[in-house]
């Protein structure tokens, strides 16, 4: 799948910053960064095994398609990777694809394709579908594109620069984002023009 922005995809991994004291203390971790257990305090103390925290869950790490595959694989999702080596995957359907952009591939997007063709009749009304849900939600941002033979497709986009890295819990709130907005917008457009080989004739 061709990449946007036109940025050479780099190798170069990022750092992880290391954590300051005080977010330490607070977090409950050891001088070595590596954890250490946190008590619950007040009356209900006793009732509460320590936890153990430890820094590799918190700090924000490099994104990469790893990653990516990690967290499909955690949720049970299948995946395929294409040839150009882009990550994706049919939810309901509907074709998405995982994302890396920028010189550090920093840059994650998922990008959503609704499963149905609509006919250039009824582009302008469907742009208007579009630019009325872009004013009034942040995601996932909805467009269109005219193939060469005239039909329209209907594509979403969640795209989140994370040039500090995630962790594992930021990195799936953003891939999780991007399958149930679009999911819950291609689910409007189906209302709006239901398929007619799904209803009994």
């Amino acid at each position: 799948m061709p990449s946007a922005g036109g940025g050479r995809r780099g190798s170069r991994r990022m750092r992880r910053d290391r954590i300051d004291d005080e977010t330490v203390v607070r977090l409950g971790l050891d001088a070595t960064g590596t954890g250490r257990e946190v008590r619950a305090s007040g009356p209900e103390a006793a009732d509460h095994e320590p936890v153990q925290v430890a820094v590799a869950d918190l700090a924000p790490g490099p994104v990469d398609r790893a990653r990516v595959v990690d967290w499909l694989l955690l949720n049970g999702f299948s995946y395929f990777v294409d040839s150009e080596g882009d990550v994706g995957g049919l939810w309901q359907g509907r074709l998405f694809y995982f994302l890396l952009f920028g010189e550090h591939e920093e840059i994650v997007q998922v990008r959503g394709q609704w499963n149905r063709d609509i006919t250039i009749d009824r582009l302008e009304e469907v742009l208007e579908l579009c630019n009325e849900w872009n004013a009034e939600r942040i995601w996932p941002k909805a467009y269109t594109r005219v193939r060469d033979n005239g039909l329209v497709q209907v594509y979403t986009e969640v795209t989140v620069d994370l040039e500090f890295g995630a962790n594992d819990d930021q990195l799936a709130d953003v891939l999780q984002c991007g399958l149930s907005t679009a999911s819950v917008f291609f689910d409007s457009l189906d209302d709006t023009y239901p398929d007619p080989l799904r209803s009994a004739p």
